[in-house]
């Protein structure tokens, strides 16, 4: 193993341990009935630093933490589309195929949009893949509950409309605050990617 691999390990697994921290934290805060989720920020850097391989890969971490935590019972609304609202075994493997699928495009994407805006500016790059990665991960949700989901949306929603109460209740506020979170933080975030390139963190 090199020297540039051996460092590639340590910060992707601090980014890695980073991840579940605010994961474990953000089970606990939430704005309506979805958890706010900070750990894209660590997933940014991670993709920014090296490339849509380690985007993918921090937000499978992403993925798995929002399943285990789900499965301690921590996220109440995740519990409901796991345990399938009905008896079909479809329920619950298009809800793990819901929370990797959509952390893990969010990494991907987000490391893309990183690397096409980085040769003009690393803040705008920054800011483009904040600004990316939370519609991916939440476009992706929406989408997942507006298909397999969308007769247990309606029954939440009541007369409300599905896609009014998807969108206003479920996870307006929360993507909001997500977005904003990113955007705040974009010239920290480019910082840690500056000072993670002088460090040799990238070829």
């Amino acid at each position: 193993m090199t020297r540039y691999d051996t460092r590639r390990l340590t910060v992707l697994s601090l980014l890695s341990a980073l991840i579940v921290a605010l994961g474990i934290v953000c089970s606990f805060v939430r704005f309506g009935p979805v958890q706010i989720t900070l750990a894209l920020t660590p997933i940014i850097i991670g993709a920014a630093l090296y490339g849509v391989g380690a985007g993918a890969m921090l937000g499978f971490v992403f993925g798995l933490v929002t399943l285990v935590t789900g499965l301690l019972g921590w996220d109440g609304g995740f519990v409901l589309l796991l345990m399938g609202y009905g008896d079909s075994i479809w329920f619950a493997i298009a809800t793990v195929l819901l929370c990797f699928g959509k952390a893990i495009l969010a990494g991907y994407v987000g490391a893309l949009v990183y690397r096409l805006l980085e040769g003009k500016s690393r803040l705008g790059a920054v800011i483009g893949a904040g600004i990316v990665t939370p519609v991916v991960n939440t476009g992706v949700f929406a989408l997942g509950m507006l298909t397999a989901f969308r007769t247990l949306l309606g029954e939440l929603a009541g007369g409300a409309g599905a896609v009014k109460f998807l969108f206003l209740t479920m996870i307006g506020v929360n993507f909001l605050v997500e977005l904003a979170v990113n955007l705040v933080l974009a010239a920290v975030i480019a910082r840690v990617i500056e000072l993670g390139s002088k460090m040799g963190a990238r070829r």
